[in-house]
């Protein structure tokens, strides 16, 4: 249930562009216009640094984020974060956290100037969200900016079942109209067809995607990475408010820096 004044907060904020990041200029200028409110698909095959590119993107933006993580530990949603404020590799935040004293101190001061929150637990269960949420608006009286659900087949008796994979889609729909907050899911594409084994470092197409979930949010992202020279492609395989293609055959380039969680604006190498 809303009140009136939240009411009239989420009806102002919807649908207004979330901040732009710069190294995503490329998406930008394909014609992506990611949106407060909307649900946002990201889906890649398995190794394509889906939870790093969210992370990424979410601290970027800055906003009041709820992450529930049921794909990374606490250490590594942690130690990823760290990496990315400080610009040291994962390795070495692990080895500062043990050294403890100032390395440590300085981890935890960088961790402190980023607003994500976390929630652990595998599968995630809707009545974790409904606590999680319950607990924010009670410390902010406010929803989150952007809740993110890593992934949708850990959520409680989705991980084969399409029709609890059409239900997730559902109620994160519902949820993000109900609570205004930019809703991003993360989901997997096929490992086994003709195109996974002809093109493995290119975006999977929309048809790909498992299930046909893709075609539920108003934006949907499909993600690769060449593990050979950090090429990451982002296509645009879904927008109701503006240009993608399903066959994502279009898409931008970015360089990844997956030791450090880092994306950055690409450009060719000699």
């Amino acid at each position: 249930m809303l009140n009136a004044g939240r009411a009239l907060a989420l009806n102002a904020e919807a649908g207004k562009e979330l901040p732009r990041v710069g190294a995503l200029g490329a998406l930008y200028d394909m014609g992506v216009r990611p949106r407060h409110g909307e649900v946002i698909m990201i889906a890649g095959r398995s190794g394509t640094q889906k939870s790093g590119f969210a992370l990424w993107w979410v601290a970027s933006m800055a906003l009041p984020t709820l992450y529930f993580s049921a794909d990374m530990s606490a250490f590594t949603a942690s130690s990823r974060l760290a990496s990315m404020v400080t610009g040291d590799t994962t390795e070495e935040v692990e080895a500062g956290m043990a050294r403890g004293g100032r390395d440590r101190e300085r981890y935890l001061t960088a961790l402190a100037t980023l607003p994500i929150t976390f929630s652990f637990g595998s599968p995630i269960t809707w009545s974790q969200v409904d606590q999680e949420i319950e607990a924010w608006i009670e410390l902010w009286d406010a929803y989150p900016g952007v809740v993110v659900f890593d992934n949708l087949m850990d959520f409680e008796g989705a991980e084969s079942d399409y029709t609890e994979q059409m239900a997730v889609m559902q109620g994160v729909t519902a949820f993000a109209r109900d609570t205004g907050a930019t809703s991003i899911i993360l989901h997997h594409a096929s490992d086994k067809g003709w195109d996974a084994k002809t093109a493995p470092y290119d975006p999977p197409s929309r048809d790909q995607v498992k299930g046909g979930l893709s075609e539920k949010p108003e934006l949907s992202l499909s993600v690769a990475l060449d593990p050979n020279d950090l090429e990451y492609k982002i296509a645009c395989i879904k927008q109701r408010m503006g240009p993608s293609d399903p066959t994502a055959r279009r898409y931008a380039r970015l360089r990844a820096e997956p030791q450090r969680t880092r994306f950055h604006p690409f450009h060719w190498r000699g």
